[in-house]
């Protein structure tokens, strides 16, 4: 599923090509997405040009000249293309895994400027689309979300106010987007063993040192994530030929069985399953 990171380089891949570009045409083949699209989608986009491309935890955004917005979630599955009219189209995936191709199937939207067109995909249609009128709507969307683990204000205060009497254990509430949003399982894996914390141990237990560890090493592990290009869990090249790299810098997740890779420590990476979402830690210096 795309986190943070991966969402950041679609960001950073789009915003160059799309800004202050206008919509000429809006294609839609399927609008039974997680949510169904709305009945106006189409007329809220055509003939609208798009004056800014931003992002807010795992969500891309669309600011539009008429002051609308067009949010897009990528869901479980969902990868946006570039294809450029005339051209051979090599590597079209702004994404971060599968196909470095557009498919052939599950294309369900397709937003057409001059001389190229943006694709979506998802083949579990987990994804969606949603188009809020003003800046009031747009805030109220947001409102549910806790800050992003890059934000300043994801801090030792924040934390240790919310955790207090939280039974919940730790790696489900770093995954709980109203805590703190843009965290997916594979880097809830990852900040959990740099801070030395098993995934299973109450939120309430955790001390101030640790607290401070989370703070630091989810920034540590976002950053890297996006100064690498995202994790391309398979090979993967985007449309500058660069390919996400992160996943060369996992220290647990899909290490089922290796030795620990921490200085001293013997243990071995073991795969559980907490809240039916892949687990993998230390047994050893995970406590």
């Amino acid at each position: 599923m795309p986190e943070l990171p991966e969402v950041e380089i679609v960001k950073q891949s789009l915003k160059n090509k799309i800004k202050d570009k206008k919509i000429i045409k809006v294609l839609v083949r399927n609008r039974n997405l997680r949510f169904k699209l709305q009945n106006d989608f189409e007329e809220n986009l055509i003939k609208r040009k798009i004056i800014k491309v931003s992002r807010i935890s795992k969500y891309l955004i669309f600011i539009l000249d008429n002051h609308k917005i067009c949010l897009i979630h990528l869901g479980m599955s969902g990868t946006i293309h570039l294809v450029n009219k005339g051209q051979k189209n090599e590597m079209t995936n702004l994404s971060f895994y599968k196909s470095k191709d557009l498919p052939k199937k599950h294309n369900h939207v397709e937003i057409i400027f001059p001389g190229f067109k943006v694709v979506y995909n998802d083949p579990r249609r987990f994804g969606f689309f949603k188009i809020l009128n003003n800046k009031r709507e747009f805030k109220v969307y947001f409102n549910k979300l806790g800050p992003e683990a890059i934000n300043s204000k994801f801090n030792v205060r924040y934390i240790n106010k919310l955790i207090k009497n939280k039974k919940k254990n730790i790696k489900n509430l770093i995954l709980d987007q109203k805590f703190v949003s843009g965290i997916g399982n594979i880097y809830a894996n990852e900040i959990l063993f740099y801070c030395k914390i098993n995934p299973n141990k109450q939120a309430l237990k955790i001390n101030y040192k640790e607290v401070k560890e989370l703070v630091k090493f989810s920034k540590k592990v976002l950053f890297l994530a996006i100064k690498f290009g995202g994790s391309s869990i398979k090979d993967f090249k985007n449309t500058k030929g660069l390919i996400g790299k992160f996943q060369k810098e996992f220290k647990v997740y899909e290490k089922t069985n290796e030795i620990c890779p921490r200085t001293k420590c013997n243990g071995k990476i073991i795969k559980t399953y907490i809240s039916n979402r892949s687990t993998f830690f230390c047994k050893s210096c995970q406590k």
